[in-house]
């Protein structure tokens, strides 16, 4: 398969960590939400794993093409701290997408014995669920989400660091022709 390195002039690893930056947080959140709220589970449990495996897919995507253009840019140190922090993505987007994974196989083993009680007894039996597993399954859900996003806060914090230490004047700069700074200054 053919590495994407630029697209539409950029490289790829620039614009393709958007996808991370966004699917990780909002999977994380989701997978929070279902994990302790019922009613979120049922509505929800299908689009929260489908984020959740998306946003793992996007991961490696984006760390290959980080990987790109780590080897045409100068190695800086804070060059190097951020893809050392980029290795530590991989694993918690995994967790993120097992946990998302563990929530939709119980909501469908839920309803289908939900299902299986309703039709054996005529009524609208409920599945409770074991109260245990549920604060197990919630607390593992907080610790991955939270891990999840505050590494892809490092990461993305030290890959702004890495870009933009000296890259920019902290006075005004002057449009090309001259005349006043744009804001006024």
């Amino acid at each position: 398969m053919p590495r994407v390195s630029t697209i539409n002039g950029l490289p790829a690893h620039i614009l393709v960590v958007h996808a991370v930056v966004v699917l990780i947080p909002l999977s994380a959140l989701l997978v929070v939400l279902v994990a302790v709220w019922p009613a979120a589970r049922a509505r929800l449990v299908w689009p929260t794993a489908v984020l959740a495996v998306l946003a793992l897919v996007a991961v490696p995507l984006t760390s290959e093409a980080g990987e790109w253009l780590e080897q045409r840019v100068a190695r800086t140190p804070l060059v190097r701290a951020h893809t050392e922090l980029g290795d530590y993505m991989l694993p918690w987007a995994t967790g993120l997408a097992l946990v998302a994974l563990g929530l939709l196989a119980r909501q469908v083993l839920e309803d289908r014995g939900a299902r299986a009680v309703r039709g054996a007894t005529g009524g609208l039996g409920r599945s409770r669920g074991d109260a245990a597993v549920t604060v197990v399954v919630a607390l593992i859900a907080v610790i991955v989400a939270a891990g999840s996003v505050l590494t892809v806060y490092r990461i993305g914090d030290s890959g702004a660091q890495a870009a933009w230490t000296g890259q920019f004047s902290e006075q005004a700069q002057l449009p090309p022709g001259g005349g006043p700074p744009p804001d006024g200054e």
